[in-house]
């Protein structure tokens, strides 16, 4: 029997268990993984922690890559011995899962599971980002939150590759060069006093940015409005910090008539774009435009540690899990 890290009350990282779970064959559309790499996420944290309701107990992760060893009916294009990535509501801290199969994409022979499993999701939610809430173009200015991050690191290249220019913020003096590295124009260290606001203003001779990415949500709202340009786009997409209080309509007009969104990956990543977008992203890590950064790994069994490393702001790039 495959071993399963189970959640069995909402809370702290000491909620988890290992333990041993029975695997079905797969059903009807679905594909049995060996899972090879899994990928760790702050919707896991928002999940564990219950921000994002799930019915316990419950086996959380929302990504992996692996090995196909089995496959249901109804399967077109993916057959065992195919090594794939896929993205889900739960079920990837485990040696062994059943997916669906659209949700899935084969990975193609330039990309090594590992750097799969630490992209897939983050990489997806950066395609939508700069891709569909808000269409960077070159020239365009962006302000880039927690940019030494997995998403971060992420965002700052495919952004670099675009030709934004990016002011990316970092929490951290040891975070400033991975940003750089990421290809960031400007780097803000938050830890250093002083106004990130004042800053933004000052790197863009006063105009703001065009569109703000925020993934650190309460803490950092205000800020991020504070540093767009008329006409600008706030896209707060994580809850890092908590999530963000309700706004008021006249809050977005008096700043200059900014929009807002709140995007979720798993209404952008339908089984209809998901191939598309997962081929774009590989794409650029085939090219070299996108460079996998893993921070850190951690057993199976670790799980828990994982989740206080990130939690604690302290990560750097990728944290993937190794079963």
């Amino acid at each position: 029997m495959p071993k399963v890290v189970s959640l069995e009350e909402h809370g702290s990282p000491e909620n988890f268990i290992i333990r041993q779970q029975d695997l079905a064959a797969p059903g009807p559309g679905e594909i049995q993984l060996r899972h090879t790499a899994i990928g760790l996420n702050f919707i896991d944290i928002y999940k564990r922690t219950g921000l994002y309701p799930v019915s316990l107990p419950a086996i959380l992760g929302s990504e992996a890559a692996g090995v196909v060893e089995a496959v249901g009916d109804t399967i077109d294009g993916i057959k065992p011995g195919d090594r794939v990535a896929y993205i889900g509501a739960g079920g990837a801290y485990a040696e062994r899962a059943n997916i669906p199969a659209a949700l899935a994409a084969r990975i193609p022979a330039e990309v090594d599971d590992d750097a799969a499993a630490a992209i897939f999701l983050k990489g997806l939610t950066v395609e939508m980002l700069v891709r569909q809430v808000f269409q960077l173009k070159p020239g365009h200015r962006c302000l880039v939150w927690a940019a030494a991050g997995g998403v971060g690191t992420l965002l700052c290249q495919w952004a670099h590759h675009i030709g934004a220019e990016i002011i990316a913020v970092v929490g951290s003096q040891d975070k400033v060069e991975t940003a750089k590295e990421a290809g960031a124009d400007h780097v803000i260290d938050r830890s250093i006093e002083g106004s990130i606001t004042e800053q933004v203003r000052s790197v863009t001779g006063g105009q703001g940015v065009n569109v703000v990415y925020d993934s650190v949500g309460q803490a950092t709202f205000e800020t991020s409005l504070d540093c767009l340009s008329p006409l600008g786009h706030m896209v707060t997409y994580g809850n890092a910090s908590g999530p963000v209080p309700p706004v008021a309509p006249l809050a977005l007009s008096s700043r200059g008539s900014l929009t807002l969104t709140r995007p979720t990956l798993f209404h952008y990543a339908t089984p209809d774009r998901l191939p598309q977008m997962a081929a774009s992203l590989f794409e650029l890590v085939a090219k070299g435009a996108i460079k996998p950064k893993i921070g850190h790994q951690y057993a199976l069994d670790d799980v828990g540690d994982a989740h206080r490393l990130l939690e604690s702001g302290k990560s750097i790039g990728a944290i993937i899990i190794k079963p």
